[in-house]
Order: C-alpha cells, then structure tokens, then sequence
C-alpha cells in the first residue's frame, strides 16, 4: 500500500483526535474543578449535534455557523444542571452522584429517541466532499475545518482559565474547596460556571463531530465511554492531557481501521488505556500523587 494512503489515514484521525480531545476536555475541566464524573456528557454532545442537524434541515443553517450558539445553548443547559439538581450531590457519597448522574444520561436518551426516533441523522454540507490537496497528501475539508475550530476553542478556555479573573478563581475552587470560601469566593456559582464551560465544550466537538459522523440517540452512551478512555489517558483533570489522549485516539482508531478493520478501533483504543495505566498509571500529562 502506498505511503500516501497511511499518511493520509493518519492526518485524518489526527483531525478526528482533537474533536474527541475537545469532547474529553470539558469532561477534564468538569471533574478537575467540581470533583464530578458526568456520566452524561456524551448524551450532552448528541443533544447539540440534534441540534445542530434540526437548524441546518429547517434553516440551512451551517453547523460551524452555528457553533458559538449552540455552544452558548449548552453552557446554559450545564449551569442549569450543575445549579439545580448536581450541586446538592457535592457533598454526598460518589456513589449517589454516580446514580444521579446515569439516570441524567438515560433521560436524555430517552427524550432524544421520543423526539428523532432511533434512525441515524447527518449533515451534508456544500464541502462535505471537498478536500485539499497538500503535495500527495489529500486532507478532508470537513475533517480539517472541525480539527481547526477544536484547536481555535481549546485555545479559547485555556486562555480563559489562565488569564482572567473568574479563570483564576475556578483555579483556586479546584486547588482548596476550603480555602476558596475562606475568601469568600462563591463555590457554587464558580462550580456551576465550571459545569457550564464543560458542556459548552463538548457542545462545540457535538457540532464538529455532526460533520463527520451520523447522529442516533445511543451514541451518547458511547462517546461518554470514549471521553473515559481519552481523559484517563491523557491524565484525569490535565486539561492539555485530554487533547494529547484525543489525538492519540483519533490516530489509533484510523490507523487501526485502515490496517485490521474498523470494528477493531475501539480494541485498540482500548489497548492504549491498557498500556497506559500499567505504565503510567497517572496518565501521559497526569501528575502522580504524593504518597
């Protein structure tokens, strides 16, 4: 096979990894700061892709058009759920949050199947079939404009968090949930913002991810699940470690498929989770603990 075809299979799971990297970032930055595992933030990135595919069906609205709103819809959404029905749970046991939050995620999927039903939805934009042509390598359009606005958002919130005022604040609830209210820093405000950043993230890599792959309602499940994978890979709260685990992922599963088959790209991704926690079970960018 030509060094052409690999080179051009892994350029495209590169573009894919940092979708699913901005996915798994705001997974990163929820647990990082609230000290919360979302068990429903995959179901959170297919509401924005529905939604996404609602407004370019009814309006020929382009998803990239769309991002910052949708994107604002779903911050709106988190801080409403971290507000009024997780921040109660922050100081229960781990495992009532767990509960919580699966029946959050089985909700969602269940709403999303009463309104779309069970059939798989897609986007086909004017450059879904487009591509660029780089010396012999061929670069998707779709696939490099998505890897591009991840880079361009995850950029965005890491600026956010180290150069401005409530950044900094978010940073001190996630270093001492007692110091930050001896300073009289309002926690629960703070943790929702961060919920809120979360889910606008992975509504962001939902209305990049609607440009290359079908929508159905279980997919959320699933991503929710790849998300796991990619943050502990990257290193669990290590917000570059979760685009580094994407793009690490993303590679894997297009080489993956293009050498074995594509039924085989979740057991190697897997793999790599495997390797990683016998190796360096912290994570590639996860600090280890002090002992």
């Amino acid at each position: 096979m030509p060094l052409e075809i690999y080179l051009n299979v892994a350029i495209g799971g590169v573009l894919t990894g940092l979708v699913y990297g901005l996915m798994a970032l705001g997974l990163s930055v929820i647990f990082g700061v609230v000290r919360v595992v979302n068990f429903a933030h995959g179901e959170m990135m297919t509401i924005a892709m529905y939604i996404a595919v609602t407004l370019f069906s009814a309006f020929h609205l382009d998803p990239l058009v769309m991002l910052v709103p949708i994107a604002a819809v779903l911050f709106v959404f988190g801080y409403a759920l971290q507000k009024a029905l997780i921040n109660p749970f922050i100081t229960r046991p781990e495992h009532s949050q767990f509960l919580l939050l699966v029946a959050v995620a089985i909700i969602m999927v269940n709403v999303l199947l009463i309104l779309f039903g069970p059939d798989a939805q897609n986007v086909q934009t004017s450059y879904s079939y487009d591509s660029f042509q780089i010396g012999p390598v061929i670069v998707d359009a779709t696939k490099a404009y998505a890897g591009l606005a991840a880079i361009v958002v995850a950029v965005m919130l890491f600026a956010f968090f180290q150069y401005t005022h409530i950044g900094t604040a978010i940073r001190a609830c996630a270093d001492s949930y007692t110091g930050a209210l001896v300073v009289g820093l309002d926690v629960k405000h703070l943790y929702a913002l961060t919920f809120g950043l979360g889910a606008a993230c992975v509504g962001a890599a939902g209305v990049m991810l609607v440009l290359i792959v079908d929508v159905t309602p279980p997919l959320g499940p699933a991503y929710t699940l790849l998300a796991f994978v990619i943050v502990i890979t990257g290193g669990l709260g290590s917000m570059p470690g979760a685009l580094i685990g994407g793009v690490l992922i993303g590679l894997t599963e297009a080489m993956a498929g293009l050498l074995f088959t594509p039924s085989a790209k979740s057991m190697f991704a897997f793999g790599i989770l495997v390797l990683v926690l016998l190796f360096r079970p912290q994570g590639i960018m996860g600090k280890r603990s002090a002992s």
